[in-house]
């Protein structure tokens, strides 16, 4: 079994702590190189609701060094934009600045070739055979998934799997916006595979997906957003994916790389090998939508 947490409080610092106090994560910290990657897709001055809100990274931060790491890096690599610039647009980097936490943009050179797992004994494969990343995210022996509860056009949702594995591929080597320089790459020919093999490769040892805010309708930029009080977080990104996912109204076989990443062992997806604590499922489903659609709506109504 894999265990989630769901806390559901405006208040992001006590849901945060609450979610994660519920967890077994010592060891993921104490004396160790971590590595917290946010979402950083995209903003502007005039929206910043796509990406990590500054007291959802300063609540993060403010945990982990209790247990005092050996070295807390604020890992990041847009994939639409610049990072620096996204992080000072959004207040991220003063954040890290005045947590004295460290700053890296794997989107930069060196690069380093990663061959990529699709499961060949079950005959799946992915048209990206390969990847180019900076080799410093080997170092970290720690990698928390920070992330913004979304829809997707074409991943579906974007939680830890699509996270982490859309933002490792080094931007300054595949092009920016890497959206738009397919001649250098094929994560779009297959996005679901690619994003469960990224999965494979590039172990997320911590889950945390928060609706602060929340954003349906359109996405991963310019959709309708909400806040919603949500943190999910688990040592198993797949059910934590699984669980987000739930929420936003698809099951795990609906988001097909949540699907494929349980099928290459990264994690369990199906609501029945997963151990709630805070809410159940049905209770964060009703607390999401009321935030979201102004009435409560159950997962077993006929």
């Amino acid at each position: 079994m894999s265990k989630v947490s769901i806390t559901h409080d405006l208040a992001i610092e006590r849901a945060m702590r609450e979610a994660l106090d519920a967890l077994d994560i010592t060891s993921l910290f104490k004396g160790k190189r971590v590595a917290v990657h946010p979402n950083d897709t995209w903003a502007s001055k005039e929206d910043k609701t796509a990406v990590t809100q500054p007291d959802t990274l300063r609540s993060v931060i403010q945990y982990i060094k209790r247990f005092h790491p050996k070295e807390l890096i604020i890992s990041g690599g847009s994939g639409a934009g610049e990072t620096d610039q996204i992080f000072q647009t959004v207040g991220l980097m003063d954040i890290i600045r005045e947590e004295g936490a460290l700053f890296f943009d794997h989107n930069r050179p060196p690069f380093q070739e990663v061959d990529l797992d699709y499961g060949h004994d079950r005959e799946v494969f992915g048209p990206q055979k390969s990847v180019m990343v900076n080799p410093k995210v080997f170092e970290y022996e720690t990698l928390v998934a920070l992330n913004q509860l979304k829809v997707h056009a074409t991943a579906t949702v974007t939680l830890a799997l699509k996270n982490v594995a859309m933002s490792f591929p080094a931007a300054d080597y595949y092009g920016h916006p890497r959206g738009i320089q397919q001649r250098k790459h094929h994560f779009f020919d297959d996005m679901h595979s690619f994003i469960a093999a990224m999965a494979k490769r590039f172990p997320i040892h911590l889950a945390i997906t928060v609706g602060h805010p929340a954003m349906v309708g359109l996405g991963p930029i310019g959709g309708h957003v909400v806040e919603t009080g949500i943190v999910i977080a688990s040592t198993d990104p797949v059910a934590a994916d699984a669980v987000g996912a739930q929420l936003l109204g698809f099951e795990a076989q609906a988001v097909r790389h949540i699907w494929e990443a349980a099928r290459l062992g990264v994690g369990k997806c199906e609501m029945d090998e997963i151990e709630f604590t805070g809410l159940n499922l049905d209770e964060a489903f009703e607390a999401f939508t009321q935030a979201v659609y102004g009435t409560p709506l159950r997962l077993d109504h006929p």
